[in-house]
């Protein structure tokens, strides 16, 4: 845990040498590929020591994979091997050297390179095989057109600011920062034209890196001063279930998982902010002019800890891994996609059993919260007064239903977990089924305007700036391609 640290804070200043004398008006773009990809070789090096050469490995099969396979077929190969490879190390890892501990392992940095890797192939296929019109909006913007080339595959996996800690982010998004055309789309986006001619100057990122970095030290104070006066596994304790009330075993329950995220608060941030801080994750300006520095963010705090619905939490949390998953399985799913959507992420998290507890947990919250916020929701909102309460309620109830779910999920084993539940008389699952079984649960299409009526202002927003982070700010090789993009982002936008 301290080589992660140390090498995440040498990435910041590697980081911030690379925007000053590696930027994209100075050096080409294969000297930035060079650079990028040996020092986080180097980075992961001494960090994992040589457990690193999984990431060079899973990396090079899946891109000679793509290369003898095809374009037709190679997303199914490449997603069964990079997610297979991942479970055997992580199985390894699990039941042979280190069952329960937390220490940071090579695991987690491939669990990112698998995104990518995944991501990629289906991006490649979507630009190389399918047909223009059969692809979403989404789809269409990501699509990459030709094949990488195996240093921009590499270099795209394996960078110094995303190899030990992420985030994940497009193809086409890391290959536009490389080859420094991201301000140019951003300014075309904004004037709405395609040729429009702008002083070429790139916003600089010292104010947001500055206010990560005071997160991330906050973060830090919090989880070394409260997260461990608060353990999860005290909710489990034999005197504490025997004398503490409901009322106060709900309440630790509620604090404890709460004390629990700044860690990730602070790993995540700090991840954003090393990409940052080398020029990557510019995502254009705000109605106020302010440059937005939150393209390839992880997580939005505020929203997370003030979340009045299971869907606001988890689209604020682990933002990229929720539109990985969205992207490879949600939109592809031909069947029941939440289901299959919380499989695959109990699947890439690990082999413990409490991540499948805890998934297989949150398909049931999951549904019966979409089932109340269809049914009843549209009864609370006529009266903003009426509207504050019930969105009080529907706070007190998410934050108690994310803090049950979880549980497992920090808890690893089967045994602990169901002593959790089954203290709790498994209250929270027994209600989850009676609301499907009471009420009807909408089917609604992916995308449709039925759907997006129904929900409330707040989350249209959060929408609008999803699709903004899941479109990638990029352009193609040739001129025709960068129209063809810009046009497609602006018509997203004008959407």
């Amino acid at each position: 845990q301290v080589n992660f640290v140390v090498c995440q804070l040498f990435a910041l200043l590697a980081a911030i040498w690379f925007r000053t004398y590696l930027h994209s008006s100075k050096t080409s773009p294969f000297i930035r590929h060079v650079v990028a990809t040996l020092l986080g070789l180097y980075l992961a090096l001494f960090c994992f020591g040589w457990y690193a050469l999984h990431f060079v490995i899973q990396s090079g099969i899946s891109y000679y994979i793509m290369i003898i396979i095809g374009v037709e077929n190679m997303h199914k190969y490449c997603f069964v091997f990079a997610l297979g490879y991942l479970t055997v190390c992580q199985i390894t890892r699990v039941y042979i050297f280190d069952y329960g501990q937390y220490s940071a392992d090579f695991s987690g940095p491939m669990m990112i390179i698998t995104q990518k890797i995944t991501s990629l192939a289906f991006e490649i296929r979507d630009g190389m095989f399918r047909k223009n019109e059969d692809l979403t909006p989404s789809q269409r913007c990501l699509a990459v057109r030709r094949m990488p080339s195996l240093l921009e595959y590499l270099s795209y996996n394996c960078n110094f600011m995303g190899i030990l800690a992420g985030p994940l982010c497009s193809y086409k998004d890391y290959i536009t920062f490389i080859e420094g055309r991201s301000y140019q789309l951003q300014q075309s986006e904004a004037n709405g034209k395609e040729d429009t001619k702008y002083e070429q100057t790139d916003p600089s990122p010292n104010i947001a890196v500055a206010q990560k970095l005071l997160i991330c030290g906050l973060s830090l104070l919090f989880h070394v001063t409260i997260t461990k006066t608060l353990p999860v596994e005290y909710n489990i304790d034999d005197h504490f279930r025997a004398t503490a009330s409901w009322p106060v075993r709900f309440f630790y329950l509620y604090v404890s998982l709460m004390a629990a995220r700044p860690k990730y608060y602070f790993a995540w941030t700090l991840a954003d902010a090393i990409n940052n801080a080398a020029g990557f994750g510019f995502r254009g300006y705000d109605k106020n002019g302010v440059t937005r520095w939150d393209l390839i963010s992880n997580l939005r705090i505020q929203q997370i800890e003030f979340s009045t619905s299971f869907k606001m939490f988890l689209d604020n949390w682990n933002i990229q891994t929720a539109l990985w998953l969205k992207r490879v399985c949600y939109e592809r799913a031909t069947f029941s996609p939440t289901i299959q959507t919380f499989i695959l992420s109990a699947i890439w998290h690990g082999v413990y059993p409490g991540y499948y507890l805890t998934f297989l947990t949150g398909v049931l919250m999951t549904l019966a919260a979409r089932a109340i916020r269809n049914n009843i929701r549209h009864y609370f909102v006529e009266s903003p007064a009426v509207k504050l309460c019930y969105d009080f309620i529907t706070w007190m109830a998410t934050q108690l239903a994310i803090s049950y779910t979880v549980v497992p999920f920090v808890l690893l084993s089967v045994k602990p977990s169901f002593t959790f539940y089954s203290s709790c008389y498994f209250c929270l699952h027994i209600a989850s089924i009676l609301v499907l079984l009471v009420f009807p649960l909408k089917r609604t299409q992916k995308g449709s305007k039925k759907h997006e009526s129904v929900q409330p202002l707040w989350s249209k927003k959060l929408e609008e700036e999803n699709l903004l982070q899941k479109n990638s700010y990029s352009t193609t090789n040739n001129s025709f391609g960068q129209k063809q993009e810009i046009t497609c982002r602006y018509q997203a936008l004008k959407q």
